[in-house]
């Protein structure tokens, strides 16, 4: 990440508006990944012979989501210890499950007010699943139809699933796999499904920009585990739509990309940062 950041920083500081708006990047280790590793099986796959892999790699998200909300809340006691400047608009990128960690950020802290979301995925119910079934597991395999009992199996228990249901994007607003939302046919919700969701969308994204990068050839997070609700989410906060909420959401597919963030990639989350600061540069107030 600290390439990616310098990047950033690089082309900010080329432009005019560098000296009314100055950009910070801070880059640190996914919880127990890097310097913070402390059990590398917690980091495993099922296939690996982790069998808390879906309780291991929530969790681990989750905390460094956590993580990120309380860097957001002491970052400028430090930075501006003996200076009135002040942070205003705080961006969060991350790439694989930072970008799993990024989607909790943007719809939990309401500081964060822009996403760039790499190769991660807003739904780990579909994510899950979709290891399970490739996985083989018991608990997918022994049951008509196979995965009727993955949800709630040890594999993932039931304390992971209210755990999902509060903080994951998609089990937030459209529930478990078997819930009537999860069918979307293209419309709009129900207007009783409107007046339940409306008041989640203002508080977690009213008027903040999110940019979502998936390749289309990643057999990791596929793209299309996190494809229904993004495209139920575009057609939510599309302009007219029945939660508009002055939300951008750019969603681009990048071809022949497998799991990783590639140069056009780190092109397009540049330029997505640059566009976000321009925005701030008439405001009164916008510091950094």
């Amino acid at each position: 990440m600290a390439p990616l950041a310098a990047a950033g920083l690089h082309h900010w500081n080329q432009s005019e508006e560098n000296e009314k708006i100055g950009l910070i990047a801070v880059t640190f280790d996914q919880r127990n990944h890097g310097s913070r590793e402390l059990d590398p099986l917690s980091n495993e796959a099922w296939r690996s012979g982790n069998e808390r892999h879906a309780q291991d790699m929530f969790s681990t998200y989750h905390g460094t989501s956590t993580d990120t909300s309380l860097l957001i809340t002491h970052l400028s006691s430090y930075v501006f210890s003996s200076s009135d400047r002040q942070i205003d608009t705080n961006i969060v990128l991350g790439v694989s499950l930072g970008g799993h960690a990024a989607w909790q950020c943007l719809f939990h802290d309401p500081r964060v007010s822009a996403a760039v979301i790499v190769i991660g995925c807003p739904d780990y119910f579909s994510l899950m699943s979709d290891r399970a079934r490739l996985s083989k597991l018991p608990s997918w395999t022994h049951s008509s139809p196979p995965g009727t009992h993955f949800l709630g199996s040890r594999d993932f228990p039931l304390g992971l699933i209210k755990a999902v249901e509060n903080f994951d994007p998609a089990g937030m607003l459209l529930g478990r796999p078997d819930r009537p939302l999860r069918v979307f046919d293209g419309q709009a919700p129900s207007a009783i499904e409107q007046t339940r969701l409306l008041p989640m969308l203002q508080q977690s994204l009213q008027g903040k920009r999110i940019l979502n990068l998936s390749g289309d050839a990643d057999k990791l997070v596929p793209y299309r585990c996190g494809q229904a609700f993004i495209e139920w989410l575009s057609l939510s906060v599309a302009p007219g739509s029945w939660f508009a909420g002055g939300v951008l959401l750019e969603n681009l597919i990048f071809d022949r990309v497998g799991h990783q963030m590639s140069p056009d990639m780190v092109i397009s989350a540049i330029r997505f940062v640059a566009d976000t600061l321009h925005e701030k540069v008439a405001a009164p107030t916008a510091k950094i």
